[in-house]
């Protein structure tokens, strides 16, 4: 057990803090669309050259340069569309710095790797810590080459990180230019895109004021009006500048909430985007919850727990009481993790419906789930030639899927317990697979790993029982406490000494037995015996 690392504690996941929901702006006639391009492309603008003051300032920002920038685009716009600007700069330029530290970081593990095998001889033998040398002369000669390319884009990365250099759009957009054929996009379907990602609809909610936003107001029954900037007002067709859009929309998801923060005049925040490739409209509606304090960890184990192994292709559960025994049958809730982007957080978020729907109906307080971080675990240098890993580790939305999971399970009433994720399938499969399997129960690994999990979350060791007492099936050495009932009491301690004899027969009588004993040695069997004579009829 030396090489056992220490194993983190487990907690209870704070809720989410935010709500988004989005509805579509459906038939949208050709003004509507001309003003909306029209707005989108004047404060894109706006945006972009502040992006650009703000990557000048770095790290020396300050909040005079702030209130400077704002300022200046007061003048142009308005003050909220301004202030809604300048936050947006901030927000993406910190984004930015944080992506490109951990690039920098994954950039530096694999090029200390692929040092570390390039020195030693070629087939020399690596431990569990280290990999070895590589296999062949021509591996060496690929991974110096591979060696020399990290360098490269390590140089290019840290240089991005002294200019401060963020691109509006995203780079992955910006490199699918020199790719087009590639992609399947023409020069015009890309400039198309690359504009519609640099627009800039947005606007910051404001409680107090009339349906809580004061530039993209949305009535209760769904009508939307924008407020134009000052060089744009003769597009508006409604009073103080303000363009109204033709048709309504609606949201299927959270509607009752947002109509109550609407007609209640409380802050809400609107996102005007458009889709270019599917030629769509859609209006995003965001705003802040009240901080709710997180349920202790004792209360959220109070009702048992279902613990959760993540895979590739499935959740695999299984339901514990607050004892840590399984009960019932082991559930399973596939995914496909294919295809596009929209495609696969739809799966996931079916998945999690289905498995929120069983958690309900068990009764459990809570649901554990391993705290999954697969952020260093992807890289080629680590993994080497097993190319099918890594794309299983990449495909894994273990981010998405812990805020998806913490978001929705808050409205059904239940907490999330993160645990650490060591050892779990390994101990699961050592101590719950085999017993657990019968002829009309099947258990997997991954079931098993669910059982470990919801254990580590309850507070209880992962194996099924401590060690037996050493010495006989006496209580020499104490109880084994783990293998008690659910129901027996002080089951949690050792068992009590009951002073007296340990049989249910009646004692023997100490004297008598002295007295008729065989001795062990034959010759001292006559001159040791005692011979009792009963009172009894004597007849010839």
């Amino acid at each position: 057990m030396g090489g056992v690392r220490e194993l983190a504690a487990s907690f209870v996941v704070a809720g989410a803090s935010g709500v988004a929901v989005r509805g579509r702006l459906k038939c949208l006639t050709e003004q509507d669309e001309r003003v909306l391009r029209a707005v989108g492309a004047y404060q894109g603008g706006l945006a972009s050259r502040d992006l650009k003051a703000r990557c000048a300032d770095g790290l020396g920002h300050s909040a005079e340069s702030w209130a400077s920038r704002k300022r200046g685009l007061t003048g142009v716009s308005s003050s909220r569309i301004a202030g809604a600007i300048t936050k947006a700069s901030h927000d993406q330029w910190a984004l930015a710095r944080r992506c490109l530290a951990a690039h920098i970081r994954s950039l530096e593990a694999g090029i200390s790797v692929l040092r570390h095998r390039l020195s030693l001889p070629v087939g020399a033998k690596g431990t569990k810590r280290a990999a070895g040398g590589y296999r062949s002369r021509g591996e060496w000669f690929h991974k110096s080459r591979r060696l020399k390319t990290l360098e490269d884009r390590l140089a290019a990365a840290v240089a991005d990180w002294q200019a401060g250099r963020v691109v509006r759009g995203g780079k992955r957009l910006l490199n699918t230019r020199h790719h087009l054929a590639e992609a399947g996009l023409t020069q015009e379907q890309w400039r198309q895109r690359w504009e519609a990602e640099r627009w800039f609809l947005a606007a910051d909610g404001e409680s107090g004021k009339r349906y809580g936003n004061e530039t993209i107001r949305v009535t209760p029954d769904g009508r939307v009006s924008i407020k134009l900037p000052a060089p744009l007002a003769h597009l508006a067709n409604s009073a103080h500048g303000r363009y109204t859009l033709t048709t309504p929309v609606g949201f299927a998801h959270r509607g009752a909430e947002w109509a109550d923060r609407v007609e209640g005049n409380r802050a809400v925040a609107y996102r005007i985007h458009y889709d270019a490739g599917r030629d769509r409209w859609y209006l995003t509606a965001s705003w802040q919850r009240p901080v709710v304090q997180t349920v202790p960890l004792e209360a959220a184990r109070a009702g048992g727990v279902i613990g959760v192994d993540t895979n590739a292709d499935h959740f695999a559960a299984y339901r514990l009481d607050a004892h840590g025994n399984p009960v019932g049958e082991p559930h399973r809730f596939p995914y496909d993790l294919s295809g596009t982007a929209a495609h696969r957080d739809a799966q996931v978020r079916h998945a999690l419906t289905r498995l929120l729907h069983w958690a309900k109906q068990t009764g459990v307080t809570a649901i554990a789930i391993e705290d999954l971080d697969f952020g260093a675990e992807k890289t080629r240098e680590k993994h080497g030639r097993r190319k099918r890993f890594r794309q299983l580790i990449s495909g894994m939305p273990t981010g998405k899927l812990k805020a998806r999971l913490v978001s929705m399970a808050a409205e059904h009433g239940l907490a999330i317990i993160a645990v650490d994720p060591a050892y779990t399938s390994r101990w699961g499969a050592q101590h719950w697979q085999k017993p657990l399997t019968t002829p009309h129960r099947k258990m997997s690994r991954h079931d098993a790993a669910g059982i470990a999990i919801g254990r580590r979350a309850l507070g209880h060791p992962i194996r099924r029982r401590t060690t037996p007492p050493p010495h006989d099936q006496s209580d020499r050495a104490r109880h084994r406490t783990v293998q008690a009932a659910p129901g027996a009491p002080g089951r949690e301690g050792p068992r009590p000494r009951i002073p007296g004899p340990r049989t249910r027969s009646v004692p023997p009588d100490a004297a008598r037995t002295r007295a008729t004993r065989t001795p062990k040695t034959v010759r001292d069997v006559r001159s040791e015996q005692e011979w009792i004579q009963d009172s009894l009829l004597l007849t010839e």
